[in-house]
């Protein structure tokens, strides 16, 4: 049983490479914020913590669509200042730049808590040997908590992936042509919306297979000295 596309076929290809890229670089955007984040909220120094815990509150309290139009459609006074300033009238932020701001956003508030809860998880004896040897507290964390955080904290990270690559479908609504947009405009053309969308969670599934199947390599690899000496 063959499914006709009507041609749909390589614009429903380059949407899977478009959501790919997008929820990559969001990725690589929310786990810096994430990072960053868990280390303010479990600084010692309170006006550290009162910022992470302003961040990880109001960004998990906003729907990540109305990140999304809040975003895009609120910078356009921002950009239009911007280029006006240097010389650039046209200036914009395009759908793809706001798509990556706003999922990365939303992944590093939620990254923030995953971080949090491991870095919590180390054993202090662990910090306390590190100061036995002389070692600096930016060596310390690099050496030390970095490995073990990671570790901890990659099963939390792996189903926060899960859920940033099915929220890439959001950034149809700001024109960006990922797989949700191209499947629309299909259905608008072919008038089958349920073929074009069947193809759409189809390719969705698809995409969270392979993530998966990395995400638990990953995972066996970061977990490899701790199985062994248990």
């Amino acid at each position: 049983m063959t499914i006709d596309l009507h041609g749909f076929g390589p614009a429903l290809a380059v949407g899977a490479l478009m959501t790919v890229k997008l929820a990559l670089l969001a990725l690589c955007l929310g786990l810096v914020l994430g990072l960053l984040g868990a280390l303010a909220k479990t600084s010692s120094h309170k006006p550290l913590r009162w910022l992470g815990e302003t961040y990880s509150t109001i960004v998990r309290g906003v729907p990540e669509l109305l990140w999304v139009l809040l975003i895009y459609y609120g910078t356009v006074n921002l950009m239009r200042a911007l280029g006006e300033f240097f010389g650039n009238p046209e200036l914009e932020l395009n759908a793809f730049a706001a798509g990556v701001i706003a999922l990365g956003l939303c992944f590093g508030a939620y990254a923030t808590e995953v971080f949090r809860g491991a870095i919590l998880a180390i054993p202090k004896g662990h910090r306390e040997a590190g100061v036995a040897l002389g070692l600096s507290r930016p060596r310390i964390f690099i050496r030390l908590i970095l490995p073990q955080m990671w570790r901890i904290a990659l099963p939390g990270l792996g189903n926060l992936f899960m859920i940033l690559m099915k929220d890439t479908a959001l950034v149809s609504v700001i024109g960006l042509e990922e797989i949700m947009r191209h499947a629309q405009i299909a259905v608008t053309v072919s008038k089958q919306p349920f073929t074009f969308y069947m193809v759409a969670a189809v390719m969705y599934l698809g995409l969270t297979i392979i993530s998966m199947t990395g995400l638990h390599y990953l995972e066996k690899r970061a977990a490899r000295g701790f199985v062994r000496t248990t």
